[in-house]
């Protein structure tokens, strides 16, 4: 490995992706474009940030491990985030941009009340943060081990450029960066898969060095119990997450929110395929990986394969997609604290600019928090203990509810709280109290069931309940009902504000004009890399050459959006930016 020259991608890199966070400095106006982009974000750009929010090193790491340890079962685990996209986009998406809400917690308090909300934010803060920080860990360990830094600087170091350009940028700063590292770490996969069977004698020697059950579709502790309550997990993961209600709700009609969700389910029933086989791969050149070494495996493998410089930008891709995934959080969080709590409780007159001012610090005091769980997770057991027990624990009772009350007119506050509370408890036990006090611990696929399963089941136990006691709607929906009819007679009666409407058609069309130009320097970059690779040149030309002619796409659009932007405002034309 050449680590001067992959350094020095790394820092090439990460400079750019800062000055694309001071781009979008001043194009947020308010709170609608800071985080929903206006709701005019074009569906195929929901749709890759989406399936980039949900990516990060850990999927590397995490992932990568149980590749390595299980094989194929970690693509089969994958392939259920697939599942539960297709089910978010038939009946859950248009939901949630139907409800008219910013923010899933602004739907939950006009749904489901005050009280709710506040017990609401304050879990999926707590949550969010412990997440998203863990996820900063695996990232920053990986940087460190190949550039021969140590973990706790460069962990605090690589957290602090994570906040920067999200609190600089808001949500178009997020998603161009989505957009980047998904072409990054595609073009390094796309280079590191040939050199990697190559280096183990093609498919026979793949094949022939791995343990036999390598290839089942289910391996180890991950059963088919813990399959299919994956497939529920990843149901009200994906479609009521705060984080992916963003993307819902951001883009400019319920089909347009169906559209990103399809396109998500379509990446990850393709993508699993190609991420997971080089860490399998290195089950057959190394096998003697044990513990918390095995989250090294695709570091190995790209060490031991990728010719100089391309290391550099696989370790950039991988860190990139992490700060994605939790700059998402972040614009989230910090959209929940500023747009529910700030304005809907502390200051509800507050200006724009004061309230820009305070969404850019708060993603700060986040940020700090996430950087402080990720030096922890080490002493918490590992990234694949930390992220599979906290989606166990809060997913289902956290997630259920919500998404249950987008359909059910009979769901009240007080069953929310009941239900949420029962259901935290009952993991918490069985996941802290019950191994100390009664020596019993649940398998993972029994914990994943139980967390999942056990809100839907009161869930459901109380709507029955509810039909056969009465056929009245709830108090909580009634008024629901009325201020939604509301909300929308008021933007009947406000008067057009052509102005505000130019800028964010200004803006959605910087964006795409910036991602074009991020396209164009990621290819010149990979078409220097080629003529320094020892090993695989022809490869990486190749994909320079095609993410240059993909360059075009973007470019393109953001062409259509500035026709548009200089004919005179109508009412719908938001609307049909992305139509067109």
């Amino acid at each position: 490995m050449n680590t001067t020259i992959d350094t020095a991608v790394i820092v090439i890199f990460s400079a750019f992706v800062l000055g694309i966070g001071m781009l979008f400095a001043r194009t947020g106006r308010n709170l609608k474009s800071f985080f929903a982009g206006g709701e005019a974000v074009p569906w195929f750009i929901g749709g890759l940030s989406l399936f980039m929010s949900f990516f990060s090193a850990g999927t590397f790491v995490a992932w990568g491990s149980i590749a390595y340890k299980y094989g194929w079962v970690a693509i089969t685990i994958q392939w259920t985030m697939c599942i539960g996209a297709l089910v978010t986009g038939l009946y859950l998406a248009p939901r949630w941009k139907r409800a008219g809400a910013l923010t899933a917690a602004e739907f939950i308090r006009e749904r489901l009340g005050l009280t709710v909300q506040k017990v609401y934010i304050f879990i999926f803060t707590l949550v969010s943060v412990f997440i998203k920080g863990s996820v900063l860990y695996p990232v920053a360990r990986l940087v460190s081990s190949s550039l021969n830094l140590p973990l706790v600087p460069c962990t605090i170091g690589l957290g602090i450029f994570m906040i920067a350009y999200t609190a600089v940028g808001g949500l178009w700063a997020v998603m161009v960066t989505d957009i980047l590292q998904f072409v990054v770490l595609s073009a390094a996969v796309f280079i590191l898969l040939p050199l990697s069977l190559d280096r183990v004698g093609g498919l026979t020697g793949f094949t022939q060095g791995v343990p036999d059950d390598f290839f089942n579709l289910l391996n180890g502790e991950y059963t088919i119990g813990f399959i299919l309550a994956f497939v529920f997990y990843h149901i009200a993961y994906i479609g009521g997450n705060w984080t992916f209600v963003q993307r819902y709700t951001s883009v400019d009609s319920p089909k347009s929110a169906r559209k990103v969700a399809f396109l998500f389910a379509g990446l990850y029933l393709i993508s699993p395929i190609i991420w997971m086989l080089p860490p399998m791969i290195y089950k057959a050149i190394n096998p003697s990986l044990v513990g918390l070494d095995t989250e090294n495996a695709y570091l190995k493998i790209c060490q031991l394969v990728l010719p100089p410089g391309l290391l550099g930008l696989m370790l950039t891709g991988m860190y990139f997609s992490t700060s994605a995934s939790a700059n998402t959080a972040l614009n989230v969080v910090s959209a929940v604290f500023t747009n529910d709590i700030y304005k809907g409780l502390i200051r509800p007159n507050a200006s724009d600019r004061q309230l820009i001012r305070v969404a850019r610090g708060s993603s700060w005091v986040f940020g700090l928090g996430m950087i402080g769980i990720a030096l922890l997770v080490p002493a918490a057991g590992g990234i694949v203990e930390v992220v599979l027990s906290i989606s166990a624990i809060s997913g289902g009772p956290l997630l259920a509810p919500p998404l249950w009350a987008l359909f059910s007119k009979r769901l009240t506050s007080r069953a929310t709280l009941w239900i949420t509370s029962i259901g935290l408890f009952v993991n918490l036990f069985f996941k802290v109290l019950s191994p100390w006090l009664l020596d019993y611990r649940l398998s993972r696929s029994w914990e994943t069931a139980v967390g999942v399963g056990l809100p839907l089941l009161l869930l459901l136990i109380y709507e029955v309940w509810k039909a056969r006691q009465s056929a009245a709607p709830a108090d909580e929906y009634l008024s629901y009902r009325l201020a939604r009819a509301q909300k929308q007679d008021r933007a009947l009666l406000e008067p057009d504000q052509p102005e505000e409407a130019q800028a964010i058609r200004q803006q959605n069309r910087f964006g795409l004009q910036v991602i074009a130009g991020s396209l164009v320097f990621t290819s010149l970059m990979l078409l220097g890399l080629s003529f320094l690779a020892t090993s695989g040149a022809a490869t990486t030309a190749g994909i320079a050459v095609v993410i240059l002619l993909a360059a075009l796409i973007p470019w393109q659009a953001s062409r259509r959006v500035q026709v548009l932007a200089s004919d005179p405002p109508v009412p719908d034309t938001p609307s049909t930016l992305t139509n067109v």
